[in-house]
């Protein structure tokens, strides 16, 4: 799982207009998961479930 900083470097995501993060590959807004345990957001694409991590 990549994080969401080096995916935004690879061109793997992008950010639209309003600072939110978008899938470059399907052009759909990532969705939130979090997890209490972790140190970090789980950034999922609903459309192709590509999956990248977010420090909080």
């Amino acid at each position: 799982m990549k994080t969401t900083r080096k995916a935004l470097r690879d061109g793997d995501l992008f950010k639209d207009t309003y600072e939110r993060l978008n899938c470059a590959d399907c052009e759909m807004v990532l969705k939130t998961e979090n997890d209490s345990d972790e140190v970090f957001s789980a950034r999922i694409c609903p459309e192709c479930g590509s999956e990248f991590k977010q420090l909080r």
